[in-house]
């Protein structure tokens, strides 16, 4: 696992050991920052169920100002606290080893230009975490909610004000790239 561009383009990352974390693929993560463009640039960005710490630091590389990185995992939080050592970011990330939705009911004013939901397959967090999220208005206005999920899966409820903009299909993960309407 590497970082693909930007600044710190090339530097390997640090995976969590066994099965239970699944790191975004670098063609995923590749095809994320592709559609984003331009709106990583001075981004604030939520990283919830962060696992590696991956996404969020190769926004760090592509020019965000911020990270706030979310994982419950105590080996994972210990990957990527190294690996924000490692490259040297941790002044601009703020770590924090909780449940995602205990950070969401923590910190209830936050406001996120761009919001990462890569959380284990198949156990309904996405929509779940979709749900919490609209209700407080965590998403800027013209931020952009990046979500995976299994190829299979689909999102339940309703979402509004937050709309599908675009999915991608990548083997057996499915991304969703989401946006307020009400702006």
């Amino acid at each position: 696992m590497r970082i693909i561009a930007g600044e710190m383009r090339g530097r390997h990352l640090k995976a969590v050991g066994g099965r239970q974390t699944r790191p975004t693929s670098d063609k995923v993560k590749g095809a994320i920052f592709n559609v984003l463009g331009d709106k990583v640039l001075d981004a604030r960005v939520l990283d919830l169920f962060a696992g590696t710490g991956n996404l969020a630091i190769e926004a760090l590389s592509r020019g965000s100002r911020e990270v706030v990185l979310v994982e419950n995992s105590l080996d994972a939080h210990k990957v990527i606290r190294d690996n924000l050592q490692k490259i040297g970011v941790c002044h601009k990330a703020k770590l924090l080893l909780m449940d995602a939705f205990q950070y969401i009911d923590k910190y209830p004013a936050e406001v996120f230009d761009l919001i990462f939901l890569d959380p284990p397959y198949h156990k309904e967090l996405v929509t779940k975490a979709l749900l919490t999220v609209k209700e407080l208005s965590y998403l800027a206005p013209f931020g952009v909610i990046i979500a995976e999920t299994a190829k299979d899966e689909e999102l339940n409820g309703d979402i509004y004000p937050l709309e599908i903009r675009k999915i991608g299909e990548y083997g057996d993960t499915k991304v969703w790239y989401l946006q307020r309407t009400d702006v």
